[in-house]
């Protein structure tokens, strides 16, 4: 059962509280009471109405309104395999083909599948086992399977949280435990489940052991905060005492254990099952096809980035050149140091983003005006000048900054071209069909992910050697108050 009244309390109290002003203006001017009184009731009525209608969806009621059928499913699979088959086009003998296809044909299975497929997770000692325990138990359904997940939230440094919510994502459904109110971490871990479109009952287990009215508080805060979907169980009882008085007087006490109350969650999940079992399934297998897209775009990406990454290299250095043999002001750097419009075509052909000439000239020109205003012609200019600073006859040969400088920058903008396309999923038809905002966001993150210290001294050391061959290795300062 759905619970459709939201924040009782809430909406009680807006209503109470409205009656008490609109009697006390009642009492003071009983002449407006009609035309007033009647438009404030519309209009909190309206607003209560509106407050209902408006309200978040919890994760069940967006399950009965998503438009899930076989042909989606089926669309789902279709786009995970095309990435496959460009995969297999352009590298056909990679070692991840196999699992793939393999992973492909188990999808369309899926399409297919009775049973449906339950995952039991939460924190620790939030009573997983022990739910599990007395579901199997008392369960009916030949067709379900319970599977306990390892317990979320442990004061461990790495990602053992994500691998357990990767596992959820396969199951088609999920009874998220807690045993009091929410904690941010699980709050936060509920809303990840909600936006993956993974149907969810928080389960607010181990009621018990609160006082009545403190259970009560703690059941509707949980309502409130998930808009539905709660229910309270109490899995394993606290035993309670016993007494009996005998007719000759005596006493006799005993511990007596109460059987476990799960039988609104029992009616809930009962009722979700039989009514949207084969949605559910649907929606797993589009889940998990999402997944293996996914999986099988990074194994293309990685097979193109070895592609494209010895282009950058190459013409990094014939912009090296060109700005060694013809120094320019510093401003005007961009004349050599941003893409040229070859280069853009070169990697477009890699990654399936087809220019013409003069789409590609665009692109190499919106490329250069955002690294100007984005300052970073100037920053690696400066960062640069601070390591060559270091050899004296270096530093005096007029464009060796400005070659430097043009290969970095060079390397920047052609690594962001990649990272661009990698997030594409249609060709660019035009130069203008670039996104300036995410082009902009690519710029700052790769150029930053370029310019850590370490990296730049290597790379002006490699700049050193080709524009200068004579010349020894130099020794090169910190850069980091130039960079910072």
């Amino acid at each position: 059962m759905v619970v459709k009244l939201q924040r009782p309390i809430l909406v009680g109290g807006l209503g109470l509280s409205f009656s008490l002003w609109m009697l006390q203006s009642w009492h003071d001017s009983i002449v407006q009471v009609g035309e007033f009184g009647l438009l404030s009731a519309l209009a909190v009525g309206g607003g209560l109405w509106l407050f209902q209608q408006n309200r978040p969806k919890n994760s069940l009621e967006q399950l009965d309104g998503m438009l899930v059928d076989r042909a989606t499913v089926e669309s789902a699979i279709a786009k995970s395999e095309a990435v496959i088959n460009q995969l297999a086009q352009e590298a056909e003998n990679h070692l991840a083909l196999k699992t793939l296809r393999e992973q492909v044909a188990q999808l369309l299975l899926e399409l297919d599948r009775q049973e449906i497929k339950v995952a039991v997770t939460g924190g620790k000692s939030v009573g997983k086992s022990t739910l599990m325990q007395v579901l199997q138990n008392v369960e009916t359904r030949n067709l379900v399977s319970l599977e306990e997940t390892a317990p979320l939230f442990r004061e461990v440094s790495d990602n053992s949280d994500a691998a357990i919510l990767a596992e959820v994502a396969k199951s088609d459904f999920v009874l998220f435990l807690t045993n009091g109110d929410l904690t941010d971490s699980e709050f936060q871990t509920l809303q990840q489940l909600k936006a993956a479109n993974q149907p969810t009952i928080l389960v607010f287990n181990k009621q018990d052991q609160y006082l009545t009215d403190e259970s009560a508080s703690i059941l509707l805060s949980l309502k409130q905060r998930m808009q539905g979907n709660v229910v309270a169980t109490a899995a394993s009882p606290i035993a309670i005492k016993v007494r009996k008085h005998e007719a000759d007087g005596s006493v006799q006490e005993w511990m007596e254990q109460p059987a476990p109350a799960i039988q609104q969650l029992r009616q809930q999940l009962d009722e979700v099952l039989a009514q949207q079992g084969q949605r559910l399934v649907w929606l797993t297998t589009i889940r998990k096809a999402g997944l293996l897209k996914a999986e099988a775009k990074n194994w293309l990406n990685r097979t193109r980035r070895d592609r494209a990454t010895p282009i950058i290299e190459q013409y990094q250095w014939i912009a090296a050149a060109a700005a060694f043999a013809n120094p320019v002001p510093a401003l005007d750097i961009l004349a050599t140091a941003a893409i040229n419009a070859q280069m853009v075509m070169d990697l477009g052909n890699i990654y399936q983003q087809k220019f013409s000439l003069e789409q590609a000239q665009t692109v190499a020109g919106t490329m250069g005006s955002l690294m100007l205003k984005l300052g970073l012609v100037e920053l690696s200019t400066k960062a640069i000048s601070t390591v060559l600073k270091s050899n004296a006859i270096t530093f005096v040969a007029g464009g060796v900054v400005q070659g430097v400088s043009a290969a970095y920058l060079t390397r920047v903008a052609g690594l962001s071209l990649i990272e661009y396309f990698q997030q594409q999923e249609i060709a660019i038809d035009s130069g203008t069909g670039l996104n300036l905002e995410n082009l902009r966001q690519t710029l700052q993150k790769v150029f930053g992910q370029n310019q850590q210290i370490g990296f730049l001294q290597g790379f002006v050391k490699q700049g050193m050697k080709r524009l200068l061959p004579e010349v020894q290795p130099i020794e090169v300062v910190s850069v980091q108050k130039a960079v910072g």
